[in-house]
């Protein structure tokens, strides 16, 4: 099967590309870096070409407002018009949980359009929606900036990236769903928890504290807003043994 990976050169995009190359699959590993960009549409034409699957895993390089729309609504409308001229029989999009409900962020906003744009193009597809990245739990602490870190004490069920692409290939070789599927780590507790648990394995200083209040990425969650639904996959790797395979601080 070919299979061509829109960000291949990426965090998840190239762990995709490498689980599908290992199970024996042609894999297109597309990125500007390798003449295919899907914002301008350089190199989709040929890059789609024959092939039986693409999975868009890339991401805006800025989330400024404006920007970030741009980059989602011109990538996804000329990949979307690429993989019909090739006849691709499967559209597969990594997306996040919670994007309809976070819609205070310009980019939660210009993910769902990308999610609109593709379900509503006719192509057989999958939209994975995924939880947030334990890999980004030092982004929602922030710089060391006092003793205390504010945080929302709504939950979060995060997951560990090698899950992620591991999900994504798996859907990539499963017939198209035609809706919207999720997946998450096995673990739900306050976001303030989470990111408490990593600053110990970091030796910092800082205490995480749950406020609800507390902004989420500019913005105030309420308790579901970051958590997959009953029907989600729940993969395997549980958060404390991600943190004490990585050594301790870095």
């Amino acid at each position: 099967m070919k299979i061509v990976i829109i960000g291949g050169t990426g965090r998840i995009g190239s762990k995709t590309a490498a689980i599908l190359a290992l199970a024996g699959h042609e894999v297109i590993a597309a990125a500007p870096s390798m003449g295919v960009d899907a914002v301008t549409g350089a190199g989709l034409a040929d890059a789609l070409a024959g092939a039986d699957v693409v999975v868009d895993a890339a991401n805006s390089p800025s989330f400024a407002d404006d920007a970030v729309m741009a980059f989602f609504r011109s990538a996804t409308t000329n990949l979307i018009a690429a993989a019909r001229t090739a006849r691709v029989r499967h559209y597969v999009a990594l997306s996040v949980v919670g994007t309809d409900r976070l819609q205070g962020s310009g980019y939660f906003r210009a993910k769902l359009v990308q999610e609109q744009l593709i379900a509503g193009s006719g192509l057989p597809f999958t939209i994975l929606r995924a939880t947030q990245f334990f890999e980004f739990m030092g982004a929602i602490a922030g710089p060391p900036a006092g003793d205390t870190i504010a945080l929302p004490a709504a939950r979060m069920q995060p997951m560990v990236s090698d899950d992620v692409a591991t999900a994504l290939a798996g859907t990539a070789l499963a017939d198209p769903a035609d809706a919207i599927s999720e997946v998450a780590g096995p673990e739900a507790a306050p976001v303030a928890d989470f990111v408490g648990r990593w600053l110990a394995a970091q030796h910092d200083p800082r205490r995480a504290v749950a406020d609800p209040q507390a902004p989420y990425f500019g913005m105030t969650i309420a308790d579901a807003t970051l958590l997959p639904g009953a029907g989600a996959r729940i993969m395997a790797t549980r958060f404390d043994a991600w943190l004490a395979a990585q050594g301790g601080a870095k």
